[in-house]
């Protein structure tokens, strides 16, 4: 008899411990739940934290998340407006809003996921295709470059975009957040990670860029030339002023030479006819001695001062 009552108080601790466990529930920090019976969803979901009573084995709880989720969208090749095919990595921040329609919708998170990498992949396809890759790639309208000594007034200018990275980013937010708003997936913030060049365009890019700095490189270096011409132009400009103010001072130290040389010569042999007859003597001897060598035949007059000379010299 006591073993009999023993089993029927375990049997009745056994279900009400059942009924217990089945009828209390915790929800956590960071958690909210929608309850369901036979599958279907009943009753308002619950966003405190807490405990919390349901129906025991005919109603069931479902915890889903309401803390802040993170999306990573995989990167994928996309073409621009102007047929640049480039490789966008985007992530966003979302939350579940309205548990009831997300649980309706999507029940669990892997399906948000899923839905999550439609919507976004497919409004970021969407919002690439209708820009320029400038526009794109580019965060402000009027950035100004620093300039450098080594860029012209017209290299040191960036080409002009009218929208930007930024108004693209935020359009695309608005236009994703209401679709999302349908499920029950409030979006917080879509951004652009990482934007890089499709693998088939990344040379012709690089070419580019490679043929633009050789441009500068040829500029710099035929600015140089021109200079360095410049340069020789003035060198010799000047080589050749020092050079003509060099022989005029030469010509002008000759006069003057000559001229001293002519006063020493009248004051030597002028001032009597003997001195004058003397220095005309004198001259003449130069003279023969300058036209005349060994190899010369002369044939003389009689009345020429040489023959007189001659003449003279002999019979002396």
């Amino acid at each position: 008899m006591k073993k009999a009552l023993g089993f029927i108080i375990a049997v009745l601790v056994f279900i009400v411990l059942l009924f217990v466990t089945g009828t209390v529930y915790t929800v956590k920090e960071g958690q909210q739940v929608v309850k369901t019976q036979f599958g279907k969803p009943i009753g308002d979901p619950i966003k405190d934290a807490g405990l919390h009573f349901k129906l025991p084995f005919i109603v069931k709880v479902n915890v889903i998340e309401k803390r802040v989720l993170g999306w990573d969208g995989k990167s994928v090749p996309m073409p621009t407006r102007d047929k640049t095919y480039i490789e966008v990595d985007t992530f966003a921040r979302w939350r579940i809003d309205d548990p009831l329609l997300y649980f309706k919708t999507l029940r669990d998170e892997r399906s948000a996921i899923s839905r999550l990498n439609d919507i976004l992949g497919s409004e970021t396809r969407n919002a690439v295709a209708k820009h320029d890759l400038l526009e794109v790639v580019r965060s402000t309208k009027d950035r100004k470059p620093e300039r450098t000594d080594l860029l012209t007034e017209k290299e040191a200018v960036f080409e002009p975009i009218k929208i930007g990275r930024r108004e693209i980013e935020k359009n695309l937010n608005e236009i994703a957040k209401d679709k999302l708003e349908d499920i029950g997936i409030e979006l917080l913030d879509l951004r652009f990670k990482r934007i890089n060049y499709n693998k088939s365009v990344e040379r012709q890019i690089y070419e580019q860029m490679i043929s633009e700095r050789q441009k500068i490189a040829e500029r710099f270096r035929s600015e140089g030339a021109g200079e360095a011409a410049r340069t020789m132009g003035k060198m010799e400009r000047e080589v050749k002023r020092i050079e003509s103010e060099a022989y005029l001072k030469i010509q002008s130290i000759l006069g003057e030479a000559d001229a001293e040389s002519t006063r020493i010569y009248a004051e030597a042999y002028g001032g009597t006819p003997e001195r004058e007859s003397f220095y005309e003597f004198v001259k003449t001897l130069e003279a023969y001695d300058k036209i005349l060598d060994e190899n010369t035949t002369v044939i003389l007059s009689t009345d020429s001062d040489l023959f007189k000379l001659l003449k003279g010299s002999k019979s002396k």
